[in-house]
C-alpha cells in the first residue's frame, strides 16, 4: 500500500471541502448532531484560513496568528482522506491538528497511524492533538498513536471547549522532528 501525503494546494481546497461533509457527517453520532433540512452536512468554519483567508467573524471566533497547512493523503494513488494541520505559534513550533479524517475504506489498515506519524516527523514541536470526549474511536486512535510515537511521553487532560462543545480530550507532547512526510 502506497500512502502519499501531499500539500494541498488551491485545487485541492474543493475536494477537502467536500469530503469534510463525510468528516461532519461521521461525528454527527458522537456529536448528537441531528441532519441538517437541506440533507447537506456543514464544513469547517475556518477551512478558508487554511489557505491564508480568514474565515467570516474570524476575530470573534478564531485565534489570530495561525497558520494553515493542509494535506489531503492518497493510497495507491486514491483520494483517502485530509489532515489539516494549524501551526499555532513560530518560536518556539507549536501545532494543533486541527481536522483529521481517513475514509472508511482505509481505516483499520494503518493510513491513518502512518499519515499522523509523517505529520509529526515533518514539524517538529509542541503538538496538541483534540477530540470530543463523546468520540471514543478517535479518543482510542490518538491516544494509542501518540503513546506508540512518544513512548507513553506525553500529557492527556481534559481542555477547555469552544461553540462546538464544553471541553476537549487532549494530548500534549513534543515531536522531534525525523524528516518530511
Amino acid at each position: 500500500m502506497n500512502i502519499d501525503i501531499h500539500e494541498a494546494h488551491g485545487r485541492d481546497e474543493q475536494v477537502i471541502a467536500n469530503l469534510v461533509r463525510f468528516y461532519v457527517y461521521d461525528m454527527s453520532d458522537c456529536g448528537g448532531w441531528d441532519c441538517p433540512e437541506t440533507g447537506l452536512w456543514g464544513g469547517c468554519d475556518d477551512l478558508p484560513q487554511y489557505w491564508g483567508r480568514p474565515p467570516e467573524n474570524a476575530r470573534d471566533r478564531w485565534p489570530d496568528g495561525w497558520r494553515g497547512l493542509p494535506f489531503v493523503v492518497r493510497v495507491d494513488g486514491r483520494l483517502a482522506g485530509f489532515a489539516l494541520v494549524r501551526q499555532i505559534a513560530d518560536d518556539p513550533p507549536a501545532f494543533d491538528m486541527g481536522e483529521f479524517f481517513i475514509l472508511r475504506r482505509y481505516r483499520r489498515r494503518g493510513v491513518g497511524r502512518h499519515v499522523a506519524c509523517r505529520l509529526f516527523d515533518r514539524f517538529p514541536g509542541r503538538w496538541q492533538v483534540r477530540q470530543l470526549p463523546e468520540n471514543d474511536p478517535a479518543v482510542a486512535f490518538w491516544r494509542e498513536v501518540i503513546w506508540d510515537y512518544t513512548h507513553g511521553e506525553f500529557e492527556d487532560f481534559t481542555g477547555l471547549g469552544d461553540r462546538h462543545c464544553n471541553a476537549y480530550l487532549v494530548q500534549r507532547f513534543t515531536s522531534p522532528g525525523r524528516g518530511k512526510a
